[in-house]
């Protein structure tokens, strides 16, 4: 694993910009949902460097086989826009197609250059590590249409702002607030959790021996049971405000989808942040994991098969606050038993919220805990 000196250079070399000021006429338009028009913003961006578009059908291929793109470039998450047979037909007749948004907006112009059918258990199997129904990535790609289209994209149109826009950064930007700051070490915390102490602990730890923190909690479509964007970016704003030094901290959000694949999604994580231009990234137990489908520290393994990544990744163990050691600590350096532990699980944390409890001070900042108890109901149904 290479050690940055300096701002990382993006993924594959070279940022890409796929922001386009062209004028489409009368173009065959195909409407996406609120994710994939993230994800084509993403690409626009450069924040899913060095991709220019959805994959083609070698690259879709190597991607779920090797975890990397047909030139042998790191890439473990496929970015692809699916569709039925007909609509497959008319994309490729057309060549050019407007993709749409929701509203009804043109916001891009696709290039298609192939189309092409693709099993679903061999993808899943490739990105998940299991056919388990139950796992919400698996079951996602079994209900996705039959024909994946691959092409570059031209971007034509950005979504209006709004309050969980507010804190989105394109690489291009993030890289220019730390130039301007002289951070030579940025150190990337990926969530998609209000934060807990010991997330704040792992945080503080790594920006011990680190110019600046980037905090990035990822907003996008979660599964039931997760916390809310909102709730999600409030409790940052207070924490950061209340208890992080200014000048040594950013908070910047990151609109995409968790797709739940546990180590290859770390890697994805990766390199997203390098692509912002951190040298770092903390990668916790269970990272971008659910349920009991992945090992404990199989996210932190993986790093292992991608030695030429350019942003190191920071392995912890799990934190939580020991009552007789008087201190946030983790189970390598400390040798008290289990019921001197405070810890936290989602589970716990969902509960005791429905329930009304507040969570104590070892949990959550009080600050959070009274943002996350204001609302009726701060989690996805």
């Amino acid at each position: 694993m290479s050690q940055s000196k300096g701002i990382a250079r993006p993924h594959g070399g070279k940022l890409v910009n796929r922001i386009s000021t062209k004028n489409p006429s009368d173009l065959y338009s195909v409407s996406v949902n609120a994710d994939l028009a993230n994800d084509v913003e993403n690409i626009a961006d450069g924040i899913f460097s060095p991709l220019e578009g959805f994959l083609s059908q070698q690259d879709f291929e190597n991607v779920i086989s090797k975890g990397r793109l047909s030139n042998d470039i790191p890439w473990t998450i496929p970015i692809v826009l699916d569709v039925d047979q007909q609509t497959a037909k008319n994309m490729k007749d057309s060549g050019d197609v407007l993709l749409k948004g929701s509203e009804g907006n043109g916001f891009a112009i696709l290039h298609v250059e192939d189309t092409f059918s693709f099993d679903k258990k061999v993808a899943a199997k490739g990105i998940y590590g299991t056919n388990d129904p139950n796992h919400p990535g698996v079951a996602k790609t079994m209900s996705m249409k039959d024909v994946l289209v691959g092409g570059k994209i031209d971007y034509i149109g950005k979504p209006t702002n709004s309050d969980l826009r507010k804190y989105r950064k394109t690489p291009k930007e993030t890289r220019e607030i730390f130039e301007k700051a002289n951070w030579k070490t940025i150190v990337a915390f990926q969530t998609r959790n209000p934060p807990h102490v010991a997330h704040e602990m792992l945080q503080k730890t790594s920006l011990t021996t680190r110019d600046g923190l980037f905090v990035n909690p990822l907003i996008g479509k979660k599964k039931s049971g997760d916390f809310v964007d909102q709730v999600i970016i409030k409790c940052y704003e207070i924490l950061i405000e209340h208890y992080y030094p200014k000048n040594r901290s950013i908070l910047a959000t990151l609109h995409t989808e968790m797709r739940y694949a546990g180590p290859k999604e770390a890697i994805h994580h990766a390199i997203m942040r390098q692509n912002y231009g951190c040298t770092h990234i903390i990668i916790g137990r269970d990272h971008a994991g659910v349920g009991d489908y992945y090992a404990p520290f199989a996210a932190q393994e993986i790093f292992k098969q991608f030695p030429d990544l350019e942003i190191a990744p920071i392995f912890f163990p799990a934190f939580f606050y020991c009552k007789k050691c008087l201190n946030f600590t983790n189970d390598r350096v400390c040798p008290h038993e289990k019921e001197f532990r405070e810890q936290l699980s989602g589970t716990k944390l969902r509960t005791m919220i429905q329930e009304g409890n507040t969570p104590s001070e070892f949990i959550l900042r009080p600050e959070v805990s009274k943002v996350i108890m204001s609302w009726d109901n701060p989690f996805v149904a």
